[in-house]
């Protein structure tokens, strides 16, 4: 009998280290599996290797880094059953308006040419503050007058880019000052990303925001009854979506320099697209960053991919759509496999 019972300790022991073993690790394998395919492909079909050019990881990462600073804020947001497809937009919209107070006074066709030569925290923080604007009014919609947020969101979207056009009539905004160029050089953007997703990583996990926005996701009505008051908490975490987009239209019109009405054209969807495929369930109260980070990262190798084995721009959209359904698929047998254990 004590054999048993210490058989049956042993058992509950190493599914108690199995249940403790982090989520993201077999996401950390899909990613090593999806580099290792390209990697065979390259040599087969292009004579090359994928994985031994650090100028290709260099670049890639650094295409990934603005979709992965929005992707921090959308995970917040799916994590509490919602989703935000106005971050796109919000970037247009912010990198035209934070460029417009960052040109320098030696290019002959300043916007505001009383409002030349800012030091960059002037128009980085403009920028950051109409995000947050843009997602407070998500929050307020959501929250306060009950509208899905697939719609609140879709509406912000759709006005974010109207206002991105109308702001300058459609034409480019040039001309900016090296100071803030400087947050788009070199290994910056991959820094801003880091550290946006360190700083939350912490906050979901150890804070009370954390723990407010999975129970808000895992049963709304639960988390109400307990004491959460539910809409001032989704204010705030779409007000943090919205100033994450803020800051990534600035990293954005940093990067290349200049600004343009169509910047930020399908971010939100790449967003949403490494949020689930980083293992944040749509329906709410699972995710974490790390897992997005990862699923960012995944996202990035799959373009850098596709684009190192020549495949046309048309076929990846097909591919990162057959993906993203893939993974919800994949999520939707996970939870349900939850419910029966």
């Amino acid at each position: 009998m004590d054999t048993n019972i210490a058989a049956q300790g042993t058992t509950s022991t190493l599914g108690g280290s199995r249940r403790r073993m982090p989520p993201e690790l077999n996401i950390f394998l899909v990613l090593i599996g999806i580099a290792l395919v390209y990697e065979v492909l390259g040599w087969l079909l292009v004579g090359q290797s994928f994985l031994m050019n650090p100028q290709r990881l260099t670049i890639m990462i650094l295409q990934v880094s603005v979709i992965g600073i929005i992707a921090v804020g959308v995970t917040q947001v799916i994590i509490t059953g919602g989703i935000d497809l106005s971050s796109g937009s919000v970037v247009g919209m912010t990198a035209m308006i934070s460029a417009s107070v960052a040109q320098a006074s030696t290019w002959p066709r300043a916007l505001y040419p009383s409002l030349t030569d800012l030091p960059a925290i002037v128009p980085i923080g403009l920028g950051v503050g109409i995000g947050l604007i843009a997602g407070i009014i998500n929050g307020q919609l959501i929250a306060r007058t009950r509208i899905p947020p697939f719609i609140a969101t879709l509406g912000m979207m759709v006005s974010a880019r109207g206002i991105s056009k109308w702001y300058t009539k459609g034409q480019p905004v040039s001309g900016l000052t090296e100071q803030f160029n400087f947050i788009g050089t070199g290994i910056w953007p991959v820094i801003v990303f880091l550290v946006v997703a360190l700083i939350f990583h912490v906050a979901l996990r150890y804070t009370r925001y954390g723990k407010f926005t999975y129970a808000i996701g895992a049963n709304v009505q639960a988390a109400r009854v307990s004491g959460i008051n539910v809409e001032a908490h989704l204010v705030k975490v779409y007000a943090i979506a919205g100033m994450l987009a803020g800051l990534a239209g600035v990293v954005t019109a940093a990067r290349a320099q200049t600004a343009q009405a169509g910047m930020g054209v399908m971010y939100e969807l790449d967003a949403i697209a490494a949020t689930v495929i980083g293992g944040t369930s749509l329906t709410g109260g699972v995710g974490r960053i790390t897992g997005t980070v990862i699923g960012t990262i995944i996202l990035g190798v799959m373009t850098s991919g596709f684009t190192f084995l020549r495949v046309d721009a048309y076929y990846q959209e097909i591919v990162k759509g057959v993906i993203i359904v893939a993974a919800v698929v994949v999520d939707v047998y996970r939870q349900k496999g939850r419910k029966k254990s």
